[in-house]
């Protein structure tokens, strides 16, 4: 799988940066595309983990590609459209497309070109690729919810308030880069302790508490310490110094023809076929009786052109002759009668029937009218060895004497 953890460093040397886009009108950008992505996710009823797996796919994409070379808008309309997809709660292109053109304005809503639903699924595409496949992404709110249940605290502010501005915490971090920076189980720790400071909630005990763990999120993430804590509060806590729509620069220029991702199209799409008035091929006036015959090139062809009628010329191939039952009658003459075809033949005589000498003559039966055809069938007389059963009476007869 692909690592998509960046250092500080590497994060000021984006595509954005070598195509001459300050550092500054950079973050600007992707806090712009994050919030689009939120307000545009929250009209359509999107759940968080379909509006963050978005936001993610996005600041992937721009670590590879810049925001001149690719809209930030259309791009994020893209990211929204795929993690419907991939959180099973898919929308249709145009619906988001349909609550874009809600909240941008119409100069905004240029750069999606002329076909803005070709342009957000032809981005689709390039996302895909650029983020290799890897759709799965894990959220910092399920160890959120995991870590807190743990924590245990003898003030008197409540628990789930703490977890609220965790909570929030989360959802302002990823208008910046914390989520290329490191991974949402730190993010979750560090978003926790923010707001235990700003709640003033002492964490005295936790569960599962061991004599090597000295700080509670000890248990939850080992080798972490104070310092990097304090730096990803920083990060999150700048975002409050600078009000939104204050001090702003204008916004980017909207492109013009649309971005390369309409331009990166493996074909054009298949064009109707118009109506044709008349047809092309003009149909000549032919005679009454004339026969139109397929004209052959070659022998294999000249097997597949059918027969005319007979009778009348044919101008293709050398036509064979009919044959005889054809040009006399129409229907075929019946067969020759036999003399004795309805009488049955007469069975041959006894004798000519083979006799087998080997079988042994039937002994003489105690019955008089047995010995009458004894030689057609055999019956067994009974003997004095076993007793004859009475089949009406139902029981066994001494032996004959």
């Amino acid at each position: 799988m692909p690592w998509w953890y960046f250092e500080k460093e590497e994060l000021k040397n984006t595509p954005s940066r070598k195509d001459n886009v300050e550092f500054d009108t950079e973050r600007r950008y992707r806090r712009e595309a994050t919030n689009f992505i939120k307000e545009c996710g929250n009209l359509m009823g999107l759940g968080y983990s379909t509006i963050h797996t978005a936001i993610v796919y996005l600041h992937r994409f721009y670590m590879f590609h810049s925001f001149r070379t690719f809209p930030r808008y259309v791009t994020a309309c893209s990211c929204l459209f795929l993690a419907g997809k991939v959180e099973e709660t898919p929308k249709k292109c145009r619906d988001i497309i349909k609550k874009a053109s809600t909240i941008l304005t119409s100069q905004k809503m240029m750069s999606f070109g002329e076909d803005p639903k070709e342009e957000v699924v032809t981005m689709e595409r390039i996302l895909l690729k650029t983020i290799k496949f890897d759709l799965q992404i894990d959220h910092p709110y399920r160890f959120l919810i995991e870590y807190a249940k743990c924590l245990k605290s003898n003030g008197n502010t409540p628990k789930e308030q703490v977890v609220q501005k965790a909570w929030n915490f989360i959802n302002d971090s990823l208008e910046t880069t914390l989520c290329l920076q490191w991974e949402p189980e730190i993010i979750a720790v560090s978003m926790m302790y923010l707001a235990c400071k700003i709640s003033k909630y002492d964490v005295v005990d936790w569960k599962g508490r061991v004599p090597d763990h000295q700080k509670w999120w000890d248990m939850f993430v080992k080798d972490m310490t104070k310092n990097i804590l304090e730096d990803i509060c920083h990060q999150v806590l700048d975002l409050y110094q600078n009000p939104k729509g204050k001090s702003e620069a204008p916004d980017s220029p909207p492109q013009l023809p649309p971005s390369k991702a309409s331009l990166i199209k493996a074909s054009p799409p298949p064009q109707k076929r118009a109506k044709l008035q008349q047809s092309p091929v003009m149909n000549p006036k032919v005679a009454v009786n004339h026969i139109p015959v397929k004209v052959s090139s070659n022998e294999y062809d000249m097997a597949k052109v059918p027969h005319p009628p007979y009778g009348y010329p044919s101008t293709s191939y050398q036509q064979p002759p009919p044959p005889a039952y054809l040009v006399q009658s129409a229907v075929p003459p019946p067969l020759p009668a036999h003399s004795n075809i309805h009488h049955k033949p007469p069975l041959p005589p006894a004798s000519n029937y083979p006799t087998n000498n080997n079988i042994p003559p039937l002994p003489p039966s105690r019955y008089p009218a047995a010995n009458i055809a004894s030689n057609q069938f055999y019956q067994l007389p009974p003997t004095n060895n076993y007793s004859h059963k009475n089949n009406r009476s139902n029981h066994y007869h001494q032996p004959y004497q």
